[in-house]
């Protein structure tokens, strides 16, 4: 249940509203951005709500419980603070959002309707549609510890230890000839040994696509040089000169991380633990006889 301020209260009960919705998203880099979809521009507590923004939203459902209530935002992307290389480029994935019921002709009298998260995010060249997920989706996330065959660390956070600023793990490269937004011809990177940045974080340095960062694909070293490969493609043009620095990846296997990283006192999976071979291995067997005996009469 909402607790209405008593100004509110009062414009509600005088039957006739002037009454908008308002859209406040912080994205991955920190900043707020304000939308609303009145036909003026808004402000109130800091945040300048920007107005015509073409936002429109599907109709908000909300339920006791620990139920996860979602909701559909769509919009145009008319507003300079919105445009297709963000959203390709990940700022506003999981970015917080926060929509409130507002009085425009007195702002001061507000409620806050709904607060979490953007989910699924869906694009083109004019327009996006966006999830908006309620607080209660974190529940659904596993958490803890993952008993499985492999690492569950990251390499190089806490929990893994690897030091990625060495030498031996990072490295700073130059963009050469360029195939595509996925694909292209570096230098600098003639030292190491082929795949060992696969898996690893490629971060733009200079270029449009500055401060953005990507997971490699594929690491090649060949007699016409190194070549690149992202596991997706950047949602700016990758030009040649562009500068970066990249990191070494992990396929989360105990003999990667002591031969490649010399750490298998922090691995974090389970090398040993019986797989599905070992599990089953007595009804496969061709004699009957497993560690225990004959079963045999």
């Amino acid at each position: 249940m909402k607790t209405l301020s008593p100004g509110l209260q009062a414009h509600l009960d005088a039957g006739v509203t002037t009454l908008c919705w308002c859209w406040k998203l912080t994205d991955n880099a920190g900043r707020v951005l304000g939308f609303t979809d009145h036909d003026e521009r808004l402000a109130f507590d800091g945040v300048a709500y920007e107005a015509a923004s073409g936002f429109a939203a599907s109709q908000m459902e909300a339920s006791l419980g620990l139920a996860v209530d979602n909701l559909d935002v769509a919009g145009a992307l008319s507003s300079t603070a919105l445009n297709e290389d963000d959203l390709g480029a990940g700022l506003f994935d999981n970015a917080a959002v926060e929509i409130a019921r507002v009085n425009w002709a007195n702002p001061a009298h507000r409620v806050v309707m709904r607060s979490g998260n953007l989910g699924e995010v869906s694009r083109s060249r004019s327009g996006f549609s966006a999830e908006v997920r309620g607080l209660a989706h974190k529940l659904n996330q596993p958490a803890g510890r993952l008993f499985q065959y492999g690492c569950d660390a990251d390499v190089g956070d806490a929990r893994c230890g690897v030091d990625l600023a060495s030498p031996a793990f990072s490295a700073q490269g130059v963009v050469g000839a360029v195939e595509d937004k996925r694909r292209f011809a570096v230098s600098g990177l003639g030292a190491f040994a082929e795949g060992w940045f696969a898996r690893g974080r490629l971060t733009w340095q200079t270029g449009v696509n500055s401060t953005f960062s990507m997971e490699v694909k594929v690491h090649r070293a060949g007699a016409d040089g190194v070549v690149l490969e992202l596991w997706r493609p950047m949602s700016r043009k990758i030009a040649e000169g562009d500068r970066f620095t990249i990191t070494a990846g992990c396929d989360k296997q105990f003999s990667t991380c002591r031969a490649k990283f010399a750490n298998p006192l922090n691995f974090r999976g389970f090398p040993h633990m019986p797989g599905n071979d070992f599990a089953v291995s007595y009804p496969n067997s061709d004699d009957g006889v497993n560690d225990g005996g004959s079963l045999a009469p």
